[in-house]
């Protein structure tokens, strides 16, 4: 009974932000389908996990790839997808292509190169972004802007990878009108990069937007939205 109870309060918090999201695509003339919903399971026991995917989650992002192999076995039969969304270290890019459907933060080409050796093993093309530091953060990993654009020039060449889109995490501001810019210059970037570079990948996904800003990022072309404590409720 307990259980259950837990089931319907995810339940709410999870139609709660997809209504939200239904609502700000409809307010700026976006198709609401154009956006996911990556529920962050970060730190979440498999207990939690199970409760949000009998809620309705589709998808669970992860951080740290210990963690997420726990996770991803125990649910392996269950129908969701998984991104991570952590910062990945090259020696761990064999797990992170069994593993995961999407990898958002790609940010060298040394790990490219390694996650395309690891990918052709498996005959597998994984789907990845690029992680881009629009804010020129130095406490965050991510290619700068300008380094961005002969990253995705060489991945281009990997056969066993196929870029998707971009991927930031801007500086974190109590007012989501503050972030604003970071989101914007994105999708800029993006779509000067898509102008710039004959390349035949789509590069239709941007992944940026959290718990705080996530309406304001839908406005400025999010396609995935990154969240977990409007879901999951503060972390411990």
């Amino acid at each position: 009974m307990q259980i259950d109870t837990k089931v319907k309060e995810l339940k709410y918090r999870l139609e709660n932000v997809e209504n939200r999201i239904r609502k700000s695509a409809i307010d700026c003339q976006r198709d609401p389908q154009s956006i996911r919903l990556v529920t962050v399971s970060k730190t979440m026991s498999t207990k939690r996990v199970k409760e949000a995917i009998d809620a309705g989650v589709e998808i669970l992002g992860e951080n740290y790839i210990q963690e997420a192999r726990e996770k991803i076995d125990r649910f392996s039969s269950y129908p969701v997808s998984w991104h991570f969304i952590g910062h990945l270290q090259t020696n761990k890019a064999k797990y992170a292509v069994r593993l995961f459907d999407l990898i958002h933060s790609v940010d060298s080409l040394k790990l490219a190169v390694e996650l395309n050796k690891q990918a052709k093993k498996i005959d597998k093309v994984q789907d990845i972004l690029i992680q881009v530091n629009v804010g020129q953060e130095v406490s965050k990993t991510g290619a700068s802007p300008e380094e961005a654009f002969d990253l995705i020039k060489n991945i281009d060449r990997l056969e066993n990878l196929c870029l998707r889109g971009l991927m930031t995490m801007p500086p974190f501001f109590n007012d989501p009108q503050k972030v604003r810019p970071y989101f914007s210059s994105l999708c800029d970037l993006r779509d000067r990069i898509k102008a710039v570079i004959q390349t035949s990948i789509p590069m239709n996904e941007l992944s940026m937007g959290m718990t705080n800003d996530f309406e304001v990022a839908i406005e400025e072309g999010a396609t995935l939205l990154r969240i977990g404590t409007a879901i999951f409720g503060e972390r411990n």
